[in-house]
């Protein structure tokens, strides 16, 4: 391997390697935070730190590195890079320069955010930030502040990147209702990206300005409204929940496609109510994150029923995923494995969601770790279980070898066992009054052996996790060989050698009038 050639390297495919790596990288950071964590609320009073801003510090890591540093990365960069050129057969990304700059800009924003282990003064603000606490603690809110500006300019140049390489470079014949779902999944996550990204780095840049520049834009005291921030901060925020669901959605569809052997169940219902129908309303919905701020009702009212609507597109992606699996030839390899427990996570993630869009339930709710527990199911292991699934899915086409199927059934099981022990009793203690965010709970001593059966849990999660993770490292260095099209997708992706020189194809790919991407036979 020539390092030279990967730092230089403007090959789509590479890039997205790179960006898998970075974002595998930061997601081990983001997980051995949550045990720390976990590792502290095994008992009561100190466990392993006895300072609370030590704790404050690994909470801040942990949600502000895996949401975006792994999970945003992984899904609009490496996925969206290695496979949306492939699928419309396409020789490479329209503007690759800035497609090596953006990959670039994101190893720079991780690197800030490792600094946070290693300045005197890290930020302790999590990943929200909220004003006043990030304007007069003394961690460094500016780090936090730069790492989210630097991650959104790398996000917007691969949005601008993939908009245009999916509009002017498809291959010829191939037209937009033959798209893949993914690629359509991620042309959403990237257009949210691109309206929402500047309001979060206007608003992380006003905090900064208010404590190192003497502005007052959310000193209620001279005159500015701490709401302002929060606001601002879920207008991005929330769509950011579909910039990731959108993508992670998109690669469950065409794992289950493909180990159904069936078509796109309704096909223009999910691209256009499912995924049209995200994009439109996911600016509508963020009101209720703050329903406890003090607003007045009938703003509450208004924003219970947008936040509620939002459901029924995301209710049109289930379906089509559901009648997708009926009457399929389904067999259960390890992706079509995570697949599956992708339904059933965002399921239970989902329908807990409901009580938390009705005003009159998440005033009961709110700042439990019900919520964390929801949230977790609908977003963080959903999403996280989707990539796996989907490194898994392409893996022959990206090594050109195939992992180990007995280990990463294995895998499998491990983590959606520690997943459910994890955040099933999250939620269970949640709602009988368990508060989020406390680095003691000496005034719930009722709660310390959910504590510690939550703690046994994550050990065993991280365990799946890493069973994955040493799948693929084996499997790519001493796993059998890989044929180029060894799940039978008629997919473009799957017509080029594995894994795909640089061009992609010796000579561009062209699509027949009766080609599909889903157009499977049942064996």
């Amino acid at each position: 391997m020539n390092l030279k050639e990967w730092i230089f390297t403007t090959d789509h495919k590479r890039v997205g390697v790179l960006y898998l790596i970075g974002s595998l990288a930061a997601f081990a950071v983001a997980g051995i935070m949550a045990l720390l964590m976990r590792a502290e609320l095994s008992t009561i009073g100190p466990t392993i730190t006895a300072n609370p801003t030590q704790y404050n510090v690994w909470l801040y890591a942990h949600g502000a590195i895996m949401i975006l540093g792994f999970q945003i990365p992984a899904l609009t960069g490496f996925f969206a890079n290695y496979c949306i050129p492939l699928m419309i057969g396409a020789k490479d990304v329209a503007f690759p320069r800035v497609n090596a700059l953006s990959v670039w800009l994101f190893y720079v924003g991780i690197v800030l955010a490792l600094l946070t282990f290693f300045l005197p003064d890290p930020p302790d603000i999590m990943w929200t930030a909220y004003p006043p606490y990030s304007t007069i603690t003394t961690g460094n809110t500016a780090l936090y502040t730069f790492t989210v500006l630097v991650l959104g300019f790398a996000s917007i140049a691969g949005g601008v990147n993939f908009l245009t390489t999916v509009a002017y470079m498809r291959a010829p014949g191939l037209t937009w209702g033959k798209l893949n779902i993914f690629v359509w999944c991620t042309l959403g996550a990237f257009v949210l990206q691109l309206i929402f990204v500047p309001v979060l780095g206007t608003a992380v840049t006003l905090i900064s300005f208010d404590k190192y520049l003497g502005t007052h834009f959310f000193d209620p005291a001279r005159g500015g409204d701490v709401l302002t921030y929060q606001n601002l901060f879920w207008f991005y925020s929330h769509p950011a929940v579909y910039v990731i669901f959108l993508p992670f959605i998109g690669i469950v569809y065409e794992i289950v496609a493909t180990f159904a052997r069936n078509h796109v169940f309704n096909y223009k219902m999910v691209v256009y109510g499912g995924i049209g129908g995200v994009v439109l309303l996911s600016g509508e919905v963020w009101v209720h994150h703050l329903y406890v701020s003090g607003m007045v009702d009938w703003i509450r009212i208004g924003q219970m029923l947008t936040t509620l609507m939002i459901s029924v597109p995301v209710g049109l992606l289930v379906i089509g995923l559901i009648g997708t699996l009926y009457k399929g030839a389904i067999s259960f390899e390890t992706p079509m494995m995570y697949a599956l427990g992708v339904v059933f996570l965002f399921l239970i993630g989902g329908l807990t969601g409901i009580p938390l869009a009705v005003t009159a339930l998440t005033l009961h709710l709110s700042d439990t770790y019900y919520v964390v527990g929801h949230f977790h199911y609908v977003m963080a292991v959903a999403g996280t279980f989707s990539i796996f699934g989907g490194v898994y899915y392409w893996f022959p086409k990206i090594t050109g070898r195939m992992y180990n199927e007995f280990w990463g059934k294995l895998g499998f099981w491990v983590t959606f066992i520690g997943t459910n022990m994890v955040f099933w009793t999250m939620m269970d203690i949640g709602v009988k009054g368990m508060p989020r965010r406390y680095y003691d709970y000496a005034h719930f001593p009722q709660f310390e052996q959910a504590h510690q059966f939550m703690t046994l849990g994550a050990a065993i999660l991280g365990l799946g996790f890493m069973i994955a993770v040493l799948n693929w490292i084996i499997g790519a260095a001493r796993g059998k060989k890989a044929p180029d099209n060894p799940w039978g997708s008629p997919s473009l992706e799957w017509s080029t050698v594995s894994p795909p020189p640089h061009g992609n194809w010796p000579t561009p790919p062209t699509v027949a009038a009766d080609w599909h991407p889903y157009a499977y036979r049942p064996d």
